[in-house]
């Protein structure tokens, strides 16, 4: 007879599979398969009559009996094997969270058509509607934008992806230099110290304060823009892009966004 080799059990990696569920919850207190059912699909009748050795434990007594020495001491004192707490608190004591849990922390996730150069619709906001162009993604996860302003009087300014359509139309900015100082930081406001209250009179007298650009922003809006219109000129269909970026998006009767290409 020839020599017969024993089959060689598969090394298994560290890595653990993840196992798909037999039984799925359908709601409303129902399951897909019934209890005779997963008897079944488990091959549990395979088990039957099988008997399993009964491993006896144990146990690990609560309290223990010391000897005492000394006189008039009872001798022997009863003593728990786990001391219990000596005291417990009034108050439940909130946890501080890890610094890495917070949402700064957190890590981005950009949709794949929203590179630098791409034409978005704005859904939501002051500027509803408008075409703009994308520069680039900040590290909160927030999109640089601009209209340009010249074009349909949108400034720079950070938008949500959640209220973006990205275009098919998407513009080279690669001769684009945007300054390295407009970021999250750039875009936040300083509020103003309130004062003493004096007297009710002073709640109507008090005018809110209009957000009013500085001159820096100004600059900065201009330097961009300027670039921004040089590869739009530059652009074959450059006529078109411009005319593309100054009208408004809007929908009639019959017409779907879900079946649309933009």
């Amino acid at each position: 007879m020839a020599p017969q080799v024993k089959a060689q059990k598969p090394v298994k990696s560290g890595k653990k599979k993840s196992k798909t569920p037999l039984n799925t919850y359908l709601g409303g207190g129902l399951m897909r398969y019934s209890k005779t059912q997963m008897y079944k699909r488990r091959a549990q009748y395979r088990l039957k009559g099988t008997k399993r050795p009964i491993i006896k434990t144990t146990k690990t007594p609560v309290s223990v009996t010391k000897t005492i020495g000394g006189n008039k001491n009872g001798k022997e004192r009863v003593v728990f094997t786990k001391k219990p707490k000596a005291n417990f608190p009034t108050k439940t004591f909130v946890k501080k969270r890890a610094a890495k849990g917070t949402f700064s922390a957190h890590k981005r996730y950009i949709r794949r058509n929203m590179k630098p150069g791409r034409v978005l619709i704005l859904l939501a906001g002051r500027h509803q509607g408008k075409r703009v162009v994308l520069l680039k993604v900040l590290p909160s996860g927030l999109l640089l934008v601009t209209g340009p302003f010249g074009l349909n009087s949108c400034p720079l300014r950070r938008v949500s992806q959640r209220y973006v359509i990205g275009c098919s139309t998407r513009l080279d900015l690669a001769t684009v230099n945007v300054p390295e100082h407009i970021n999250d930081e750039y875009f936040r406001r300083i509020k103003a110290s309130k004062g003493k209250k004096q007297g009710e009179g002073d709640i109507f007298a008090a005018k809110k304060e209009k957000f009013v650009p500085s001159e820096q922003r100004k600059a900065d809006q201009k330097t961009v823009d300027e670039q921004v219109l040089k590869v739009i000129k530059a652009n074959p269909e450059g006529k078109f892009v411009r005319k593309y970026l100054q009208s408004m998006f809007s929908l009639t009767s019959s017409q779907y966004p879900h079946r649309m290409k933009f």
